[in-house]
Parts: C-alpha cells; structure tokens; sequence
C-alpha cells in the first residue's frame, strides 16, 4: 500500500459507506423489530448495495457489534474530580443518562439479542473507563475496590435496569450504587498501624 492510498481511504469511500450503514442500523432498530433487520433492508435504507454490506461486515450480528463498538467507545468522558467518589458518581450519572436514551437502549437491546459478543461491544469501553479511575485513585494513594468488583457493583445493576426494567435507573439511584460501593471498601479497609498518616 502507498503512503498515499494509505491517507486517503479513511476519508474516501469507505468511511462513507461505513457511516451511511451505521447510521440506518441506528434508525432501523428504532423502527422494526430485530428480527426484520437484514443486510437488504439495511443497505435499501444507507443507499448502498447489498454485497458491499456482506463483504464488509458477512452478518447482521458482527454489522451490529460494529455499530454498538462505535457508539459506545468514547460516548461518556471519564471525569477527574479530584476524588474516587467525586469521578464515580459524575460518571456513573452520565452513564445513566446515556442509557435512559431509547434510541440507545434499542441499540443495545438489538447488539445483545444478536449474540454474545453484543454485550460486550455495548459495555466494553465503559468497563476500560471504570478501570482507568480506579487506577488513577490508586496512583493518589486512596483505597480502591477492585476493577471486577466495581463493575458488578456499579454497571451491572445499572445495565440490568436499562435492558430489562421499563423504567431506567436515574442519575440520583447510580449515584447511590457508588456510596453503597465505597461504604463496603472503607469498611473492609485493614487498620492503620499505629502512627501512620491518614494518607498512607
């Protein structure tokens, strides 16, 4: 490949198409069921022939993990507050938001039902999000949960709530889902030898 042809494919033709399939998937999942998303319907609705959609993506399940990775990588900035609790509870908040979205949640409720790696394309991100405060605490010396613990604690209530509750978890209740974590990490925080400093 050319230098050349190398800087010009990310801005020519293929980012268009990529963009005009994203974009109907988007609106279809909206309208229909999942069960009448296919290839066809999708590449009638971007303005794109069939076989460019098969040979770029071969399915409609891995054109809907494309579509979820791309939506959510990026969709919610990682805060810094200062403190653990301070980034939790801005961005679990956002994260809340951004589920309570309907447009989202028919995104990932059609990226799951597609197979097993749907999940993980619609949570993959915000896993390596929660895992960069956590370690970014742990750089300032503060006690931390681990990353495992917190994505159970924090994400997997807040996912159930979205996907299979009618009504999505607000703002305020993810907040809480934080208190409720760190109240169990100070508790289960070993003592302090004696004349230590309250930093470490």
């Amino acid at each position: 490949m050319t230098e050349a042809t190398a800087h010009a494919r990310p801005g020519g033709r293929s980012a268009k198409v990529r963009a005009a399939v994203h974009h109907a998937v988007e609106e279809l999942v909206t309208e229909e069921p999942v069960e009448a998303l296919t290839i066809p319907v999708i590449a009638a609705r971007a303005g794109v022939h069939a076989t460019t959609v098969y040979r770029r993506w071969g399915s409609v399940a891995q054109l809907l993990n494309d579509v979820a990775t791309s939506r959510f990588s990026g969709d919610v900035v990682v805060p810094d507050t200062g403190s653990l609790s301070g980034d939790l509870e801005r961005w679990m908040g956002d994260v809340a938001t951004d589920l309570a979205d309907p447009d989202v949640l028919a995104l990932m409720r059609a990226a799951i039902g597609s197979g097993p790696e749907g999940g993980c394309a619609c949570s993959a991100d915000r896993h390596a999000q929660l895992g960069a405060i956590i370690e970014r605490e742990q750089a300032r010396g503060g006690e931390v949960p681990g990353v495992g613990r917190a994505i159970d604690t924090l994400l997997g209530p807040l996912y159930y709530r979205a996907i299979f509750s009618a009504q999505p978890a607000s703002s305020e209740w993810a907040r809480g889902l934080v208190a409720t974590l760190l109240a169990a990490v100070r508790r289960e925080a070993p003592p302090r030898a004696a004349g230590a400093s309250p930093t470490g």
